[in-house]
């Protein structure tokens, strides 16, 4: 009965609200929170392997493809000397050949008129002969004459030897050819040496 009328006194310790106690308003800080660590990203060493794997892959491809087309560009190449040496190899007979054909030409612009004997009459067709067969051969190996007088003067194929007064045919074109020119399919094996024509007066 004596603890109902007398209640105990309060415990300071178990309030905070008690004034005449400093210790009651004193906040005891909470212990500072440690960050917590972010879990490490997991790398499987597979995935590495693969990247390297694919990488060493599109290199082998790309090393693949650069051998193709040099394979490619060679083959072109040789395929281009083969053509050409088809088509240029008999540059230099035909050069000969060419010098033939000068002398053939010189020997019938030499030759006597109607006056001459029958004996030299069949030695000039003989030789005429000769040199129509020569001509065929060439042309038949795509070796061809440059166009000569009336044409205009193309310094590609001609070579400008005298200028002549003439009114046979306009100035600026070749009036007169003095060796002939040829050229092996589009390779001119030697220009034709002509004069070139100008008006009378000039």
């Amino acid at each position: 009965m004596q603890d109902q009328e007398n209640p105990r006194p309060n415990d300071s310790r178990s309030t905070g609200d008690d004034p005449d106690n400093p210790a009651a308003e004193e906040i005891i800080p909470e212990a500072e929170a440690e960050p917590v660590a972010e879990p490490e990203e997991y790398s499987d060493p597979r995935d590495q392997r693969i990247a390297e794997l694919e990488a060493e892959l599109a290199e082998a491809k790309d090393q693949r493809l650069h051998a193709l087309a040099d394979v490619e560009n060679m083959r072109r190449r040789a395929q281009r000397e083969r053509e050409e040496a088809l088509k240029y190899g008999a540059v230099s007979l035909a050069r000969d050949l060419l010098s033939v054909a000068d002398n053939l030409g010189r020997a019938l612009a030499a030759a006597p008129g109607e006056e001459a004997d029958d004996s030299v009459k069949t030695l000039v067709e003989g030789v005429a002969m000769v040199e129509r067969d020569l001509v065929g051969a060439l042309e038949k190996h795509n070796v061809q004459s440059v166009a000569g007088v009336g044409e205009p003067f193309d310094h590609n194929v001609h070579q400008a030897v005298v200028e002549i007064e003439t009114e046979e045919v306009p100035p600026g074109h070749v009036a007169q050819v003095m060796q002939t020119g040829y050229t092996l399919h589009e390779r001119l094996l030697r220009p034709a040496m002509v004069a070139v024509a100008k008006a009378p007066g000039e």
